[in-house]
């Protein structure tokens, strides 16, 4: 069951991104002195054709928690990046949690087997950033401030915003608001993703409850009481995700709009709305790891992803990629996956700072137990 566990900081504008450039040549070979652990850029390091080089011989790159389906688009991220450069791939653990790279960041510290690479939600970032590499991709300058850590150590990639799909072929009339589920029709049919003291989707949907019920970044409380009187009243279902929804136990799914759109892609039936009362969305964190077992692969790897091709294969995972509004004006964005993504809400999208997220998660891992119970 696709279950990547993230609490994601919602960091930037979504609307106001930068342009999306291709990979390019530098200097055609890699010197033999070269320590890839502490290059910070590739424009100080003899350029990408020296990057690439030292990256094959390396000849492989340690990814965790990363889904082969359902998610982002990774497998074919994956796929294509080791034909572009005949890189071996391993990937640890795809159905873990943000923590758990954490954790395999300081519990495999000088072994092989190590992560070159992080997929995680920004706070996590932020609060380790001593685990983690300086370096800065090409394109770092068409990075956003506020998505982006100064030094480098951390940088956004992908996002969306918090929706409600639903089976049409189970539920008669579907939700598009959370006032919407409350009512009695949809007893044992709302699910989330996981528990939102350790799942980032869930935690995205208690806030956005929070925002449709009188919240707001500095209050997430509001949330935690409507899933605990969503679960008083029968409607709340423990866990979701792709498997439950096709499956009919979770007809009604409060997740990423991208993720949602993942189902529609296999489940004809299901239909995806943001919905009209909470308005909220967030990104997901890349960061290179200081002792990187690999580290000209895991740099190689970064640049690959933040490529035109990269974000239009996230794009592909009907993620918004953190340049889709530049390549947008720039022309090379993918059209024919930008025209299936949900309509985005109107008006300017806001974010919780990092302050406000690191409060709101204090606050939902003191309630959520007490108050809702086991479920979710």
């Amino acid at each position: 069951m696709l279950n990547k566990l993230k609490v994601a900081a919602a960091a930037g504008v979504l609307s106001s991104l930068a342009i999306g450039v291709s990979i390019t040549s530098g200097s055609a070979h890699a010197s033999s002195t070269t320590n890839w652990s502490t290059v910070q850029s590739v424009s100080g390091a003899k350029g990408m054709a020296a990057l690439v080089a030292a990256a094959k011989a390396e000849g492989s790159i340690n990814v965790i928690t990363l889904p082969l389906q359902g998610w982002a688009n990774y497998g074919a991220i994956m796929k294509d990046f080791t034909a572009k450069y005949g890189i071996k791939i391993n990937d640890e653990n795809p159905n873990g949690s943000s923590q758990d790279e954490i954790t395999a960041v300081m519990n495999d510290k000088g072994r092989a087997a190590a992560p070159d690479v992080l997929d995680v939600g920004t706070s996590y970032a932020v609060e380790n950033a001593q685990l983690l590499a300086p370096y800065k991709v090409q394109t770092w300058n068409s990075i956003p401030a506020a998505t982006k850590s100064p030094t480098g150590r951390w940088f956004d990639d992908y996002g969306g915003y918090v929706s409600i799909g639903c089976d049409t072929a189970k539920v008669t009339k579907c939700p598009t608001s959370f006032a919407q589920l409350t009512n009695p029709m949809y007893k044992n049919q709302v699910g989330i993703n996981g528990d939102p003291t350790q799942a980032g989707a869930a935690f995205g949907a208690v806030f956005a409850a929070s925002l449709a019920n009188g919240g707001s970044f500095n209050n997430i409380e509001p949330g935690i009481k409507y899933f605990a009187n969503l679960n008083k009243i029968g409607n709340f279902v423990p866990g979701g995700s792709a498997a439950t929804a096709a499956s009919g136990t979770t007809p009604i799914l409060i997740w990423w709009d991208y993720l949602q759109n993942g189902i529609q892609a296999t489940l004809k039936t299901w239909k995806v709305s943001i919905p009209t009362d909470a308005n909220y969305a967030a990104y997901y964190t890349q960061a290179i790891t200081a002792d990187a077992p690999h580290p000209a692969a895991a740099r190689l790897w970064e640049e690959y992803l933040y490529s035109t091709v990269g974000q239009n294969l996230f794009l592909q995972g009907y993620a918004r990629p953190i340049e889709l509004a530049a390549m947008t004006k720039a022309g090379t964005v993918d059209q024919s996956y930008l025209k299936l993504l949900p309509a985005a809400p109107q008006g300017a999208t806001k974010y919780p700072t990092l302050s406000q997220l690191a409060a709101a998660k204090a606050v939902v891992a003191a309630h959520w137990a007490a108050e809702v119970g086991a479920a979710g």
